[in-house]
Formats: structure tokens, sequence, C-alpha cells
């Protein structure tokens, strides 16, 4: 594949790319730019954090599971980069007042996520840092160097880059990028085996950690036409190449316990990369967001060729690693309600942020004069699959809404799973947080406060 990017400035070309180098690898090995680290190589530690620029975003993101031909069209910033007139950027020079560089290894992606968050203006640094980990663990004076920095003016360079994309470099697509749903049909139907690379957070690790070879690929990115999320009068449309981030931010007025969920959705690197269409596809027992997907009532859109139908998101999950796609066939579109007010969704987790879930939990109970009237009840980690607790949703239809109601019910989870003990969590402790789940959802709903992170100890 041949690419052309903005690297600090710079336009670079590239002819005849293997399309699973990453973009870690290129910078070190072929640039020489040895600012960017590899730590964990596979998106965890946030050493190997960039940022990448385009007409309307700015992102950092993860360089060890970032294939080249994902950046072809836009400009990367590294650490050797983000400084402003042969002077440091004021991140950087609030890293040096603060002390917050310790033995430094981690020191460059900390510096890369907090230009972008500077840039954006998100303040949050709680979460835009999670994705950041400190091996000397002295995040305090880290998060007052993003403080200090937070609110300095836009770099020049941004606008510089900005203007050069306008220009250049090439945007033209090979086949193996197609720039829309349509050329991304014709291109499964003439190539049903190749690899569907969308933002590589899962597919990346298939490359650094077992050295696979993917064979034929194609790249999602550019296509454009799957990025939009659409609302009509009842229903909001989501494209399947929509990111986790950009779903947390849409859902954060409809679907607030959606889009707290999402928030705990690894890190601000992962999320911004991630997509909805990947993670539903890639059928995980434990992704975040089939369960409360499954409790929405949520429809997929599946085409092939010209093709389309739909299909109600769980009867997507099969069994364990077994999803109801044919050949040439994909993940087009998600469709869920706009209006979902009893929804809550709980992940249970070892650590708060960048973990994987033990189970994760997602209610939506429709209740009539105290009664319960209708009950969409999701798991993760509880089957091979996430699974309605259909069992569950039977039992409370037709009782009084209250927490006697929950303690009685509950013990139908025992015929809905039973779950397997892992290095997460054992069998046992996943039944019985399920079981408390409910009761806390009572609670919830009832006005009860349960400000308490859902986080095993």
């Amino acid at each position: 594949m041949n690419i052309s990017f903005l690297l600090n400035g710079e336009t670079v070309d590239l002819l005849d790319v293997c399309p699973t180098t990453t973009l870690l690898d290129w910078l070190r090995d072929t640039r020489g730019l040895k600012g960017t680290k590899e730590g964990c190589n596979e998106g965890d530690c946030g050493a190997c954090t960039i940022i990448v620029i385009d007409e309307t975003d700015v992102k950092p993101l993860n360089a060890c599971i970032l294939f080249l031909p994902q950046i072809h069209g836009k400009a990367i910033r590294t650490v050797e980069g983000v400084g402003i007139d042969g002077a440091p950027h004021p991140v950087q020079s609030a890293m040096v007042d603060l002390h917050g560089s310790q033995c430094g290894f981690c020191t460059p992606g900390f510096i890369t996520s907090m230009v972008a968050a500077q840039i954006n203006r998100d303040l949050d640094h709680d979460t835009t840092l999670a994705g950041n980990l400190c091996r000397c663990t002295g995040y305090a004076p880290i998060a007052k160097a993003a403080t200090a920095a937070a609110q300095t003016p836009n770099p020049p360079w941004l606008q510089q880059d900005r203007q050069a994309l306008a220009s250049g470099p090439s945007k033209e697509l090979t086949l193996a990028q197609p720039g829309s749903s349509d050329a991304l049909a014709a291109r499964l139907i003439a190539h049903p085996d190749t690899t569907l690379i969308a933002g590589a957070t899962d597919i990346g690790l298939w490359v650094t950690k077992q050295c696979r070879d993917l064979g034929d690929v194609t790249f999602l990115n550019a296509v454009n036409d799957l990025k939009i999320i659409e609302t009509t009068a009842t229903t909001t449309r989501i494209g399947a190449m929509v990111s986790i981030e950009d779903l947390r931010l849409w859902a954060q007025n409809s679907h607030p316990s959606f889009a707290s969920l999402l928030q705990r959705y690894a890190s601000t690197q992962v999320r911004m990369a991630a997509t909805i269409g990947g993670n539903i596809a890639n059928g995980s027992p434990i992704g975040d967001s089939p369960p409360a997907l499954i409790a929405m009532g949520g429809v997929l859109e599946l085409r092939r060729g010209d093709n389309t139908r739909q299909i109600a998101i769980e009867d997507f999950f099969i069994e364990y690693g077994k999803q109801d796609l044919g050949p040439s066939e994909f993940v087009q579109a998600l469709l869920v309600p706009n209006q979902i007010p009893n929804l809550r969704c709980y992940k249970i987790s070892k650590r708060f942020d960048q973990d994987i879930s033990a189970l994760c939990g997602c209610f939506n109970v429709t209740i009539t004069d105290n009664k319960v009237t209708a009950a969409r009840i999701a798991f993760g980690g509880m089957a091979g699959i996430p699974k309605r607790a259909t069992h569950l949703e039977t039992a409370l239809l037709g009782q009084d809404w209250n927490a006697d109601t929950a303690a009685a019910c509950m013990v139908a989870l025992d015929q809905d799973f039973t779950p397997l003990s892992d290095m997460r969590a054992s069998a046992a402790y996943r039944l019985n947080v399920a079981k408390n789940l409910l009761l806390r959802y009572v609670s919830d709903l009832s006005g009860t406060p349960t400000s308490v992170r859902e986080v095993t100890v």
C-alpha cells in the first residue's frame, strides 16, 4: 500500500508499505524517533501515545496498535514535534516546573496525552490520563502539570498542520481502503476472506502479541458514511465506524448510565480508536457495550452486497466465537431507542479504570402503577456470549416493584447462567454479584444514592 501523511509538519510519502506495520515500529526503527516509547505493546500503558490530527479532530492514540494505513491523509505529532518555535510546549514546561517526570519512561506519552487534552479543552484529567501509566506512581505532580497548562493557547502548529492537510498530502485511497460502505460491500463480495480492520484495538494485538500474518486486509478508517449518528423522532441509527468515544459523548444526554459505562471502556486512547461495530462484531463475552445494547433493545443492520437485514442484537451472538454473520456480510449500523429512562449499566472489575469486566449487568425494567410490565436484563461475563436473563425477566413480570420482589426473583438467575471461574472472578462470585446488582437497580430507580465504585478488592 502507498500512504502519505504529515509527521511533525513534514510530508511523508511511503511506497509499498506492509499494511500491518505499526506506527510505533516505524517511528522508532525507521525514523529514529525514540521519544515514543514501547511499553506494553498492547495499548494499555500509554507510553507510545502520539497525536493524530485531521480537519476536525485531535486524538491521542496508541502508536503500538495503530497500523500505518490508518494514518493515511492525517497529521501526526510525536513528543519531538509538540514544541513551539524551538521552545517547549506549555505542557512540557509545566512537567519540568512541577516535577512531573520521575524515571522519564512514561513522560513522552503523558505529554502527548496532555497536549491533546489541552487542545480539546478537556479538563477531566482523571479520565484523559487514565490510559497513561506511571511506573514510579507519581501521578499527583503530573495531574498538577496538566491543570497548569490546560488553559494555554493552542500551539500554532495545529493550524499549520490543518492548512497543510487541505493542500496535501495525497488522500487517494487504494482498494484495500474503501471510501464508502458501497465500496466496502463490493470489496467483501470480491474478497470474502479479507480481514476487516476498524480501530485495530483488538486486531493490533494479533500482530504485536501473537505475531500473526493477517493475510489480505481491508482498512475501514476511510468509510466515513459509517461514522454518522442519525436521530429521528424515536430511534437513533449509529454507524458501525462510530468510535466508542463519540458514542459516549452522544449518550451523555440521552442515556447517561450507558455513557458512564463507556467512560470505563479502556482508556481515552482506545475509546478514540475503537468502534462500536468492532466491539459488537468480535463477539467477546466480556465486551462492555453488548449487554447494554441488548437491554436497550438494540437492532443490528447487517449488509451483504446490496442487501441488508436487521436482527435483534441478542440474536447476533450464537455461541462463544460464533456470530450470525454470513460470508461477505458486515455490521453496517446499530439502531437504538432514543428514550430509555430506566436503563442502568453496571460494570464490575478489579480496577475502576483500564480493566476488563469480571461481569457487566444492564437493566431496563418498565414499571406501570408499581407493577413490572416489561423487562430487558442482560449480562456479560456470565456466559460464553452476552446474554439476556430471560428467566429473571419472566419472574419479575406482573410483580410489585420493590426490594422484596427483587430478592425473591433473583434466584431465577440460577436458571439463566452457569458462569465459569477464571482469573477475573469465581463462578460463585459472579452469580452472587449479578443477583445483588438487581437490588442495586431497585435502589437506583427509587432515587436512593448508590455512588459506590463497582470494583472488587
